[in-house]
């Protein structure tokens, strides 16, 4: 199995030389999973422990969707540009090109999904990880921040127009709007006051 991994995670990707490879079992034993070769696959030490024992997912093929990327997608197509302020091997976070506050980042799969509730375990703990340094770093170079949002706008009625899941990091200083309360509440109006 680790020789069919050819010293990779097969999750995300990270070299044992990186990280140290675990034996994982795809469904769990505690689920009815056997000990046979074909239920078991490699996973580094972080996506092992991201997946724990209540996902079944099998990604043994998964690495390979990572490379692939959608033509035309702006998001798809950062890699390289430039623009990329922090990543790690799921994820990236860059500026966003029409900020609504200064500081506001975008936090991106590097797997073209347009769901971003459609994310595997370790492809959120991939999320949340550059979300939090974003945010960290933001504060430690900004100390009129004094609040955050944090947004996903999934599907069309949502106001999704960029079709890759994408998280919005926007720092939020007192007196930016007239009433912050309520907050992501506002996302239809007339609801954010209660």
């Amino acid at each position: 199995m680790l020789t069919r991994a050819r010293g990779r995670c097969e999750c995300c990707g990270a070299h044992e030389h990186q990280r140290a490879l675990e034996v994982d079992h795809i469904v769990p034993r505690n689920h009815g999973g056997s000990d046979d070769l074909s239920n078991l696959q490699a996973l580094c030490f972080r996506c092992n422990a991201g997946k724990r024992d209540t996902d079944t997912t099998d990604f043994r093929g998964l690495q390979a969707s990572y490379a692939s990327r959608e033509a035309g997608c702006v998001f798809c197509a950062l890699e390289g540009s430039g623009r990329v302020l922090l990543e790690n091997e799921l994820a990236l976070c860059i500026a966003d090109a029409y900020p609504v506050a200064p500081g506001h980042s975008l936090v991106i799969p590097r797997r073209h999904v347009a769901d971003g509730m459609a994310l595997h375990q370790p492809e959120w703990n991939a999320v949340v990880e550059l979300l939090k340094r974003r945010r960290e770093l933001l504060s430690a170079q900004d100390a009129s921040i004094s609040g955050w949002n944090v947004g996903l706008n999934s599907g069309e009625t949502a106001g999704q127009t960029v079709f890759h899941a994408h998280w919005h990091l926007i720092p939020r200083r007192e007196g930016d709007c007239e009433e912050p309360r309520g907050g992501v509440r506002g996302v239809i109006e007339g609801k954010q006051m209660y």
